[in-house]
C-alpha cells in the first residue's frame, strides 16, 4: 500500500492508518530528514526478524536506530548521561544524527548486542516524529538502500514502492527523500565520536 502524506501537514487518519498497521506487526518504509527509512514496532520481535530478513541480517549483529519523538521519550532506553552530552543532544535533536548511547533493560533483548548500545533518533520530519508519537513507543528503523557496490540511496517514494512493495505493509510517499545518511556519534564512554561522517555536523552542536 502506498500512502500519500504531507510533512508539513500530516493527515492525521492517514497516520493512525499507519500506526494500526505497526501495531499488528506490519512493516513501514517512512521519510524522515535525511534517507527513507524501513521501520517497525521495537516491541514486535516478528516484525523486526522480518526487517532482518529483508535486509540480510542477524538481528544481533545488525546496528538498527531507534526512531524517537522527542528527549523525553529516549529516556526510556537509555541509562543516565551526562549533562555535556544531554546539552549536545537538546541542541542537536531532532535534527539528522544518530547518538549512541547505552542501553537499558527496556531495549528488546532480541536487539541487545554485547556492546549493550542503542543508536537514538528524532528525525527533524514531522510524518516520522507523528508516527512514533502515536504508536507510543519507538520506531525499530534502518535506511533503505539499493543492493548496489556503492551505496545509492533510493530517494523517489514512487520507485521505493515499486521496489518494496512486496516485502512491506505500507510505504509513505512524504515527497522525495535525501540520499546523505545521519551523521553517527558515539556518546558511550561520555566523549563525542563521529562513526559516520552524514548530512549533520558535530560542529554545529557543540
Amino acid at each position: 500500500m502506498l500512502i500519500k502524506i504531507y510533512p508539513e501537514n500530516p493527515n492525521e487518519k492517514a497516520i493512525e492508518q499507519v500506526v494500526e498497521v505497526l501495531k499488528r506487526g506490519g512493516i513501514i518504509i517512512y521519510p524522515t530528514d535525511t534517507i527513507y527509512g524501513l521501520g517497525c514496532d521495537i516491541t514486535n520481535h516478528k516484525a523486526i526478524e522480518r526487517i532482518c530478513q529483508i535486509r540480510g541480517i542477524k538481528p544481533e549483529k545488525a546496528n538498527f536506530s531507534f526512531i524517537c519523538s522527542d528527549l523525553s521519550h529516549i529516556s526510556d532506553y537509555i541509562k543516565p548521561i551526562d549533562t555535556m552530552v544531554f546539552r549536545v543532544l537538546k541542541k542537536a535533536l531532532p535534527g539528522p544524527y544518530t547518538f549512541i548511547l547505552n542501553a537499558n533493560n527496556n531495549v528488546p533483548k532480541l536487539l541487545s548486542s554485547k556492546k549493550k548500545t542503542v543508536g537514538i533518533r528524532v528525525p527533524d520530519n514531522t510524518i516520522a516524529r507523528e508516527i512514533v508519537r502515536l504508536l507510543g513507543n519507538p520506531i525499530l528503523s534502518t535506511s533503505i538502500r539499493d543492493d548496489d557496490d556503492v551505496i545509492e540511496y533510493s530517494t523517489d517514494p514512487e520507485l521505493i514502492y515499486e521496489k518494496y512493495q512486496d516485502k512491506v505493509d505500507v510505504v509513505i510517499d512524504g515527497g522525495y527523500g535525501g540520499n546523505e545518511p545521519s551523521t553517527v556519534i558515539d556518546c558511550t564512554t561520555g566523549e563525542l565520536e563521529v562513526i559516520r561522517q552524514g548530512k549533520g555536523s558535530l560542529e554545529d552542536v557543540l
